[in-house]
């Protein structure tokens, strides 16, 4: 467990722009930052970091947060996971206190599968290097493929013995559990003896696949080329898990990340050695989906640090088609797409491997194509049989129509007609049909769901409403506008005294902040928030407004919990900041009249919600006379403490 000073340290250490910007592409937009939001499927920059309060939060879906609660976010990892990538990061010696067996046995499920990983990238490491097989055979066969030992320290490659059980064992002599070497893949039980664990990767080379944050999520083992003759599965690759979904990660992210925003530009290859030679070539911006079909997550991934993209492949079949299938989604991401596809017999690995660095960029400069020239010249160039080529410029624009937008789509749409000596006129009524069905099979899709929806929340019992309330104002509030602005205030101003020394009925002086008011005045009739969140939020403002040092706003945006952080992050932040020079000074005592003004609504608010529910009985009591008139008396109750908070809100209005 961290102690509480080296948190506070990692904390004051931590600048939002420079932890956003190792995962989000970031421009200065006056006092801040923007850029495309991580967390969902952003096409206009709505990620917003600020500097000055060291937050970030996105405007379309609310995610953000402080650097720790950005990362906990962004990387799914726990509290004290973010904290520990902060403390490298910032070089932080992070001081534990001895754990307890309980608090050990409590450590998170993740959190030990990652440290696994990371124990067994280092022990293939280990023994690539030092031990006599690894160096004999392991380092042998890198040094045939002509990989240096910068880039194998670089990629941190390794080796595993031959020996079915030699990673089990040392696992569990370090004091590994089982458990973890079977789910993170590295290890699993003989049918015959579940006792047994046998390693996956035993006699291959081995290739650690590193997260964005740099986390050893999986593992592939590639057979020496000695034993690749008759072997049909020469890669063997991590299991899903916990921590490893194949179609989230690619290759080689965390070593190019840097290089890929730098460039504005990415390179796509299909191989492990594709990565590793392209780098030692010097070209870094280079990432592998490694076999699998690349997904709509490694899109998105990489959009987070370029929109350009160039497909690098074999000029073979299997690389046509590779290059072919990913096509128009990545269009529809709004990728910009290269493709080249290389001299027959050569892959990425072997052309990297045969030419300088100046002449890998000069033939990829020169040789790459747009995606439609690429795809006319495949499918439509030479083609003479007529249902063929028609069926080829309609693939053609198909991919153009996913294009989101729509100058974008018309510039290659008239390039298009022009290359092919068509009129545009014909082509453009053919995108707009393929548009108008993409655009209809989402609205049913959209209709499918609703109507989902709707089929379960008929399906729910309807609640039932109480007999009688037990106070005169219902003990929760509504969940409404006026209970978020409220919060806000608490978010913001929670410190601030905003009633200094007021006198008690019994001659004393007492002083109110504002989260010791809201607390007061709503607790006089045992209301709380309808968000439980919120009632927590209340409850620790009052608890430390005894701190000299507590700052509301500093405590809750750097808060442990992560949706009390997420949230804190999205009330504090504004939606528009004027510039530098120009700064609003608050109206004196307007934050009390703001606070009791608000306080006054959501008063209101539960009045106009009780009467509504008292008007719903009165249609269900019908024929008994005693409820009904039970019923009409909590009715006149109500309408006069409405009236009675309507005045006074009409009497203390502010502008």
């Amino acid at each position: 467990m961290i102690d509480r000073a080296t948190v506070d340290k990692i904390i004051d250490a931590a600048q939002i722009v420079d932890v956003v910007g190792e995962f989000v592409t970031l421009r200065k937009s006056g006092v801040n930052y923007k850029g495309l939001c991580p967390f969902h499927d952003d096409r206009n920059p709505s990620f917003m970091v600020s500097p000055a309060k060291n937050i970030c939060h996105c405007f379309v879906c609310g995610k953000g947060g402080t650097p720790a609660g950005f990362l906990m976010e962004h990387e799914q990892i726990t509290y004290p996971e973010a904290l520990r990538w902060l403390a490298k990061k910032y070089n932080i010696e992070i001081v534990e206190k001895e754990l307890t067996d309980e608090e050990r046995q409590e450590q998170n499920e993740r959190e030990s599968m990652f440290i696994v990983n990371e124990w067994a990238k280092d022990w293939f490491h280990d023994i690539l290097k030092n031990d006599p097989d690894g160096i004999a055979i392991g380092k042998q066969y890198f040094r045939s493929r002509g990989i240096r030992d910068d880039i194998i320290e670089k990629f941190q490659l390794g080796y595993s013995p031959q020996q079915r059980d030699a990673l089990a064992t040392a696992a569990q002599k370090a004091g590994y559990k089982p458990e973890f070497l079977v789910k993170t893949g590295l290890c699993y039980e003989r049918n015959e003896d579940n006792s047994r664990l046998v390693d996956r990767y035993r006699g291959r080379a081995i290739f650690p696949w590193l997260n964005v944050s740099g986390k050893v999520v999986a593992f592939g083992g590639r057979v020496l080329d000695s034993r690749t003759k008759g072997v049909a599965q020469k890669y063997v690759n991590s299991p899903d898990s916990d921590i490893y979904h194949k179609e989230r990660e690619l290759y080689g992210l965390y070593q190019a990340k840097r290089a890929i925003v730098k460039e504005d530009r990415v390179f796509m290859v299909e191989g492990y050695t594709d990565v590793i030679a392209m780098h030692q070539a010097g070209i870094e911006n280079v990432v592998a989906n490694s076999g699998t079909a690349l997904s709509n997550y490694q899109i998105k991934l990489l959009r987070r640090f370029t929109q350009n993209i160039t497909l690098l492949y074999d000029g073979d079949e299997a690389g046509i088609h590779a290059a072919m299938r990913g096509t128009d989604m990545l269009l529809q991401e709004g990728m910009n797409i290269k493709v080249l596809l290389l001299p027959d017999g050569d892959d990425p690995d072997s052309f990297a491997r045969k030419h300088s660095a100046e002449e890998l960029k000069s033939y990829i400069d020169e040789h790459q194509q747009d995606f439609m020239a690429f795809k006319t010249r495949l499918t439509v160039e030479g083609v003479s049989d007529p249902v063929k080529r028609s069926e080829g410029i309609s693939g053609i624009v198909k991919s153009i129509s996913v294009i989101p937008d729509a100058i974008l789509r018309s510039t290659y749409l008239s390039e298009l007609a022009s290359r092919l000596g068509l009129k545009e006129q014909t082509l453009l009524s053919r995108m707009n049909d393929f548009i108008r069905q993409d655009i209809g099979e989402k609205e049913k899709e959209k209709e499918r769901q609703q109507q989902q929806q709707l089929q379960q929340q008929q399906q729910a019992p309807p609640e039932n409403l109480p007999e009688q309330p037990h106070q005169p104002i219902a003990t929760h509030a509504a969940d409404s506008q006026v209970e978020t602005l409220l919060i806000r205030e608490i978010i913001r101003h929670g410190e601030e005294v905003i009633y200094d020394n007021i006198e008690t009925e019994d001659g004393q002086t007492i002083s109110f902040n504002v989260a010791q008011y809201v607390d007061y005045d709503l607790g006089q009739d045992n209301i709380q928030f309808s968000n439980p969140l919120y009632n927590q939020i209340l409850a620790e403002a009052v608890a430390h407004s005894g701190d000299p040092a507590f700052k509301a706003e500093t405590y809750f945006t750097n808060h442990p919990d992560i949706s009390v952080s997420q949230l804190a992050t999205r009330l504090a932040i504004d939606r528009y900041q004027l510039g530098g020079r120009f700064v609003m000074k608050p109206r004196e005592g307007a934050l009390c009249q703001r606070v009791v003004h608000l306080v006054m609504d959501l008063r209101m608010d539960i009045v106009s919600q009780r009467l509504k529910e008292i008007q719903q009985a009165l249609r269900q009591a019908t024929g008994n006379m005693e409820r009904v008139m039970q019923l009409m008396e909590q009715h006149r109750d109500m309408q006069q403490l409405r009236d009675m908070l309507a005045k006074k809100l009409g009497n203390d209005v502010v502008n």
